[in-house]
């Protein structure tokens, strides 16, 4: 199909693409001496370990079990011994990594590959083969299959909007047609017949490549950042609005990744699981920028060093994209089923100045692609009121792209103060709920804060309401 051009939203940010290694064809990453494997490899809840320290296991082989179905199986990424089973400090806190060293014989343990499969055996095998979503925030794909609400339409994300990130770009180049199969196997099992792919316009080799297909339509996307954020993606690409606290699948349609779409091809096809994805190894201070094949649970030191270490000293190091990304304390670190790049940043790349205090100047609301206001987030925040920071900053849409500090000409910790919103949020007790007869929830009673109002108050109202 004709690729046609998407429709313009407010709010994002143009920085520099920085795609220093968009021509660089994917390496295959040699296989690891020893893989640390976090049993925490999607959102949700952590596996639960399957294997014994000293157990013989074969590459593709489950070594972690789903704990439920917001959770997905974990699997071994070279074939070798279980020597450890240990809790690793990560970005996500400490997590429990299985540790395997290799046996060097590459045997491998795949599920049965299936021929014309029907919808709910594609939704089985997505589970089965722990795909989960590869954009950045790993939601289990088979959730994502059986949406609640009818869907008739899937986006395919090929936005790759954060800079210095080009492996999926790569991939769209390199696996276009398995991409394309994998898209048509999420619509079978969602039981759509329209795909979209959305693809920016500075890669315009990609979206000829999608062209080539009668059932997809490439939709090209402005360079604008956060253009691949699933709600923005949903309005450029078909004009649909994505209201706040509902999700993509209550407008009728789902996002996934163009690289869930080549996993669930690959889980389909070859029955190979989710253990290995490609990843961008980039920034000034890495000697040779790649795209790289890597297995889950490989060193980043030895990714690092298979590019030919540092060219100078880093001023940070990112897992991920500079805008979403965690910084690395160090290189003991290992990858996951998530991770799309390890970056080196020199001190002209990384922002390193100090915050100094807000000026008002209103540009983190200008720019947010949630029409939020970060800075009444961050001021509550800072005073340790995580209420009136939801109340006046509503904090918990916030999609956490970034956009917001990045045009903070203060440089407050905008990010940090939202992310500290939400955790106190989720960890602070549950609120009893006053509701009048029609279920309204009531905040005052005779003029007063709820809260505040006496018990025989309350009684009254529940009287005079009966």
């Amino acid at each position: 199909m004709k690729a046609v051009k998407g429709k313009y939203y407010f709010g994002g940010i143009h920085p520099r693409g920085m795609k220093l290694n968009a021509a660089a064809a994917l390496e295959v990453f040699p296989d690891p001496e020893t893989v640390a494997i976090s049993t925490l490899q999607s959102f949700g809840k952590p596996a639960i370990p399957a294997v014994k320290v000293g157990q013989a296991v074969k590459e593709g082989e489950v070594i972690a079990k789903a704990d439920g179905p917001i959770s997905s199986d974990v699997f071994a990424s070279i074939s070798g011994t279980v020597k450890e089973i240990k809790d690793i400090s990560g970005d996500k806190g400490n997590e429990t990594h299985i540790v395997i060293e290799s046996d060097g014989r590459k045997e491998k343990s795949y599920l049965p590959p299936l021929t014309e499969p029907d919808a709910e055996a594609i939704v089985t095998r997505l589970r089965d083969a722990g795909i989960v979503g590869l954009g950045g925030a790993g939601f289990p794909t088979a959730v994502k299959a059986t949406p609640k609400s009818p869907v008739d339409t899937l986006i395919v994300n090929g936005a790759e909007c954060e800079p210095y990130l080009t492996c999926d770009h790569r991939l769209m180049l390199e696996k276009t047609e398995e991409i394309a199969r994998g898209a048509r196997y999420l619509a079978k099992a969602l039981g759509v017949k329209k795909i979209i792919i959305g693809i920016e316009a500075n890669k315009p080799d990609a979206i000829k490549a999608f062209e080539s297909f009668d059932d997809i339509l490439p939709v090209i996307l402005k360079k604008q950042y956060p253009m691949g954020g699933e709600k923005q993606l949903i309005y450029v690409a078909t004009g649909r609005r994505v209201p706040l606290k509902k999700l993509p699948a209550d407008v009728g349609v789902i996002v996934q990744n163009v690289g869930t779409c080549f996993a669930v091809c690959e889980a389909i096809e070859l029955g190979k699981p989710l253990y290995e994805r490609a990843l961008t190894v980039s920034g000034k201070s890495v000697a040779n920028p790649k795209n790289l094949w890597v297995k889950v649970g490989t060193p980043v030191q030895s990714i690092i060093d298979f590019c030919g270490g540092e060219s100078q000293a880093p001023k940070k190091a990112v897992l991920g994209g500079p805008m979403t990304g965690t910084a690395l304390a160090s290189y003991d670190a290992y990858t996951h089923k998530t991770t799309a790049g390890i970056l080196l940043l020199s001190k002209d790349e990384a922002a390193a100045d100090e915050p100094t205090p807000c000026i008002n100047c209103g540009k983190c609301a200008d720019v947010c692609p949630m029409h939020l206001m970060p800075m009444n987030t961050a001021f509550y925040s800072a005073a340790g009121d995580f209420e009136s920071a939801e109340k006046y900053g509503n904090a918990q849409a916030c999609i956490e792209c970034g956009a917001c500090e990045y045009i903070c000409p203060a440089k407050r910790p905008l990010i940090q103060a939202i992310r500290k919103t939400k955790s106190a949020l989720k960890q602070a007790p549950a609120k009893e709920v006053v509701r009048d007869v029609a279920g309204k929830p009531l905040e005052e009673i005779d003029g007063k804060p709820v809260e505040e109002a006496a018990p025989d108050n309350l009684k009254n109202k529940e009287e005079n309401n009966g």
